[in-house]
């Protein structure tokens, strides 16, 4: 059908209305497209949602955030909420120092400012320091953030990346550091990419080709590898790897040892599994040696010292473990143990010339010291319960830094002498919050099949379990990422306000390991969202909250965590908070570089057992007219190019036309937003207020909890 006649038909669509017993919709035009998988027809009533460069795809956009605004304008605490968000969150904010030639770096955030800037100070010349980058000057809406920074050898060039309105895309500038001069033109169409430099003689980044039409949604499926001279343009940058089909991989890395001296290729097809190869750089003609070929398993390197080098890997250790080899012999079968595996999951660092073994213990760090021989110095003792960060850095420094913080209290920077093992506090945040007045408490429930799943749940000191404590329930459960406690001063307003913020460790994750992420893939995927639903109903057992008073969250695979389990189980929730979530299981694969994450999801091509899998649980192809579903608050950027908006356009679409009753079903869409990333604080601010207005308004409060002296009628 032409775009003009589909503008029409879109058009007249919106001057209709669509009646639930309170909330009118704009109506989504259905134009059915039909796909058969393996004998079984499916229809999909809204693709045309998937072109975001098309004039009814914007008119439609703008059609639900004038619904959506409308509604939420309503909510009579909504400017309370974002006034005390802006109040707590306008305190100082500084990162761990860093060394880089003669100058110590560090970010800072002066309170409100969108983006953190980069400050330095010149060894010898006491606290005076002077900006070195400002990102809040590079737009004035503050949506283009600095997306990585690094620096040569010596510290005298540096090259950063930045992202425009969220996108993944980059473009990297490059710097004389020491005048914080541009030195060159900027490279363009730079994606998921590190910058790794060649001492100060030019740095390797990697890039997918310019897909055909849109930047935001065209598949980009291989990887490459390129090295920029410093001096030339980036049309003759050497393509290193991922050139023809032998090399074809959809994540392509790199890594150099701290002297410049070798080059470690890391090629992937999917998000868990990578081959990798060593380049001598002491001879441009040297050839990629293989090291690790086996895709089934990870490695990367941590360090390197001479020759020898020492890798992170699980092969043979689903628990990870660090191995050394030499570069003479750099092959799987020449590794030898230096830190073994143990029954927690282990995430390396090293600074100083030591080594220190991060663990998880059920979602909790403990950290140990080794030394440049691989013996065990002990543990580390760290200020109390939750989550450790830092001890890293490169050899030469005597001072390292970590940060600490849980679910209750604010992330506070300590230094860290390896020699002595003494740690002192460096920073601590003037924040407008007590953590004292909080509490964590870590539970195990049970899930659907038995298994035994951690979950921490924080709240004010006091609260009394009645059932009528407004909850949010926040989970992510896949690609082997770990929800570890750590400080949001979101969640500090949502806290303060009454409310109890719980997030369990779900099957998908990495908490414990390959086995507990791979008991939530593919065909085992329903343990992950019956882990969710098992966390609502122990909440709700426990009298910690009911279903008129819980919230569930989560955003990207947090977001169809949320989609599944609010179509499986509406009865459960009140409210539904669904965040760039990949929501349309049968075609994520097709869109920018989705098609890796098959290894956590399978595809609908794969086999007929897979599609019919994906199909039984993909929340855009589970909404059932006649249900009651919660109060549902979509959120996505429509420059979000990781998780692309059609799939948050397509679900909004589905569930406005198949709702019955009055919670409403609405979609906020960020203009010039992408996944997340770089955000400006002012947009995040504006977004919380809405998501915990929102929230709390459908559990039946006309004013704050905490402003009144009962609670709300259910």
């Amino acid at each position: 059908m032409k775009k003009s006649i589909l503008l029409m038909l879109i058009l007249t669509g919106f001057s209709c209305q669509q009646n639930t017993e309170e909330m009118t919709y704009p109506v989504t035009q259905k134009i059915p497209v039909s796909e058969t998988y393996f004998d079984t027809e499916v229809t999909d009533n809204y693709r045309w949602l998937e072109d975001d460069m098309s004039k009814e795809t914007e008119a439609w956009v703008g059609k639900q955030n004038e619904t959506t605004f409308s509604f939420l304008d309503q909510i009579p605490f909504r400017s309370e909420l974002k006034n005390r968000l802006e109040q707590i969150w306008n305190y100082e904010k500084l990162s761990a120092p860093f060394k880089e030639g003669d100058y110590t770096y560090f970010y800072k955030n002066d309170g409100l400012q969108n983006q953190y800037v980069v400050y330095r100070q010149k060894e010898g010349e006491g606290e005076e320091k002077e900006v070195f980058l400002d990102p809040n000057t590079f737009a004035e809406d503050g949506t283009t953030s600095l997306a990585g920074l690094t620096f040569s050898k010596s510290g005298k060039l540096a090259a950063y990346s930045i992202s425009e309105g969220g996108s993944d895309w980059r473009k990297i500038i490059v710097l004389d550091a020491v005048h914080k001069t541009i030195l060159e033109d900027t490279l363009l169409e730079v994606k998921f990419s590190g910058i790794q430099w060649m001492l100060d003689e030019g740095f390797f980044y990697s890039s997918y080709d310019k897909p055909d039409g849109s930047e935001l949604s065209e598949m980009t499926d291989q990887h490459k590898l390129y090295y920029h001279k410093l001096g030339t343009s980036q049309s003759e940058d050497q393509l290193i790897y991922g050139g023809t089909p032998e090399q074809k991989h959809r994540y392509v890395g790199a890594s150099v040892t701290e002297d410049g001296r070798y080059l470690i290729i890391s090629g992937s097809k999917t998000t868990s599994g990578n081959i990798a190869f060593l380049k001598d750089l002491a001879d441009p003609n040297s050839p990629l040696i293989p090291m690790d070929e086996d895709y089934n398993t990870d490695s990367y390197l941590l360090d390197a010292e001479g020759d020898q080098f020492f890798i992170v890997t699980n092969k043979n250790a689903p628990n990870q473990k660090v191995v050394s080899v030499s570069a003479n012999r750099p092959q799987e079968k020449y590794w030898k143990d230096f830190i073994p595996e143990t029954e927690h999951v282990l995430s390396p660092s090293s600074g100083s010339g030591y080594f220190f073994a991060k663990y998880m213990v059920d979602a909790i760090t403990k950290v140990f010291q080794y030394d440049s021989k691989g013996n065990n110095m002990g543990e580390v003792e760290l200020p109390g319960v939750g989550t450790a960060g830092g001890f890293s850095g490169k050899k030469e420094v005597d001072l390292l830094y970590f940060s600490f913080s849980n679910y209750h209290s604010p992330g506070i920077i300590y230094s860290y002498e390896p020699k002595t093992k003494t740690a002192k506090k460096y920073w601590t945040p003037d924040i407008d919050f007590n953590p004292e007045d909080y509490i964590s408490t870590q539970v195990f429930y049970t899930s659907t099949d038995g298994t035994k799943v951690p979950m921490i749940i924080t709240h004010k000191k006091g609260v009394e379990y009645n059932g009528k404590n407004p909850t949010i329930l926040y989970g992510y459960g896949g690609f082997n990422i770990s929800l570890r406690p750590s400080f949001s001063i979101s969640n500090a307003v949502w806290m303060e306000q009454g409310g109890v913020y719980a997030v369990p460790n779900l099957r998908g994750g990495g908490e414990y390991g390959k086995e507990w992420h791979q008991a939530g893939i593919q065909q085992k995927k329903q343990n992950v969202f019956d882990d969710f639903i098992a966390a609502a109903e122990y909440l709700i057992a426990e009298n910690i909250t009911s279903p008129e008073f819980l919230a569930i969250r989560g955003g990207s695979n947090g977001g169809l965590l949320v989609g599944a389990t609010m179509t499986q189980r509406p009865d459960l929730i009140k409210v539904a908070l669904p965040a760039v979530g990949v929501l349309d299981m049968l075609r994520y694969h097709k869109f920018t570089a989705g098609a890796g994450w098959s290894y956590d999801f399978g595809t609908s091509e794969d086999s007929a057992e897979m599609f019919a899998y994906l199909k039984g649980y993909s929340p855009v192809h589970n909404v059932k007219g006649g249900t009651h579903y919660p109060a549902t608050l979509i959120t996505t950027g429509d420059h979000d190019d990781r998780v692309v908006p059609a799939h948050s356009f397509k679900f909004a679409a589905e569930l406005q036309d198949k709702q019955q009753g009055e919670n409403p079903v609405l979609i906020r869409i960020e203009t010039n937003a992408g996944h997340g990333a770089g955000t400006p604080v002012a947009k995040t601010i504006e977004q919380y207020a809405d998501i915990f207005g929102f929230t709390l308004y459908n559990m039946g409060f006309k004013v704050l909890p905490e402003a009144i002296s009962s609670k709300p009628k259910g």
